[in-house]
């Protein structure tokens, strides 16, 4: 008997979300590979990225360039696609569209439209991380980090008080730019750092924040990381730590002593007035 999820002339037709792997080219599923070889056009954000995965498993559709630069460009000849009664599947580079990758754009339209959306579970970095974090199962998923540190101090007081597990995507060449924020807001929680997932060289560091020190040479590949639910503490000392001091060196010449003082203070017992006149020796003395 036939099955006709698999049947080319009983699939729906519309837009297929299928999840990609994250690394290892051995995750895509069956039914993934059957849609795509069933698909009129295919939708990825790097066709060189894709071309990879799809030789491997002899998948020959016409493909459509489709990434956060001209996604909303590509939408009305897309939408006209759909239109016209065709299949088209819509994949990233890695992981599942629209989840920190383009795809949202178009499926809010064919929403709009009464296109048919039609989602494939698969690979994701997101619950892959938490799984292996053996962290408190409800989780929070942030995404990637805002450009501007302004904005990113004023996200994380707003996380840091939150009783889940959170979960973050962050570029390598970013990543030491975080690291002091983690270990202020955080201090005392623990972390997973995932790298190259399901890849050869897949690396889980496990580590507490307050005392997280900066990677001496960028890692290799995008990193998911995973903080734990808040933990208990019981810490009263009004002197300000070495990981503190470690983490105002840093910021000392991208904030004020004002910022600075307020930032450690609220995830801290330490007064403000002792961290700012704390910022200020460190600057007399460089």
């Amino acid at each position: 008997m036939v099955n006709p999820i698999l049947h080319k002339n009983e699939l729906k037709k519309g837009l297929y979300l299928i999840p990609t792997p994250i690394g290892n080219l051995g995750d895509i599923t069956f039914r993934a590979i059957e849609i795509l070889k069933n698909s009129d056009f295919i939708l990825c954000e790097d066709t060189r990225v894709s071309r990879k995965l799809l030789d491997k498993f002899a998948i020959k559709v016409d493909l459509i360039s489709n990434h956060k630069f001209n996604e909303k460009k590509n939408l009305t000849k897309i939408i006209n696609i759909l239109k016209d009664n065709k299949r088209v599947s819509l994949i990233s580079d890695a992981g599942t569209p629209g989840i920190s990758d383009p795809g949202m754009i178009l499926v809010n339209e064919c929403v709009k439209q009464n296109i048919n959306v039609i989602p494939l579970p698969g690979p994701s970095a997101v619950t892959t991380a938490v799984s292996v974090s053996g962290f408190n199962e409800k989780y929070l998923f942030y995404g990637f980090f805002p450009e501007k540190e302004k904005i990113i101090i004023e996200e994380l007081e707003n996380l840091k008080n939150l009783d889940f597990c959170l979960v973050f995507f962050i570029s390598p060449k970013k990543i030491n730019k975080i690291i002091p924020y983690l270990n202020i807001y955080f201090k005392g929680r623990k972390i997973l750092i995932c790298r190259e997932i399901s890849k050869y060289y897949e690396e889980y560091i496990r580590l507490s924040l307050g005392n997280l020190k900066l990677f001496e040479k960028e890692p290799k590949g995008e990193l998911t990381i995973v903080i734990s639910e808040k933990q208990i503490n019981n810490n009263t000392s009004q002197m300000i730590s070495e990981s503190d001091k470690k983490n105002i060196n840093i910021m000392l010449n991208k904030l004020s002593n004002k910022e600075i003082a307020n930032i450690i203070s609220k995830n801290s017992n330490v007064s403000k007035k002792e961290i700012y006149e704390y910022c200020v020796k460190l600057k007399n003395e460089k």
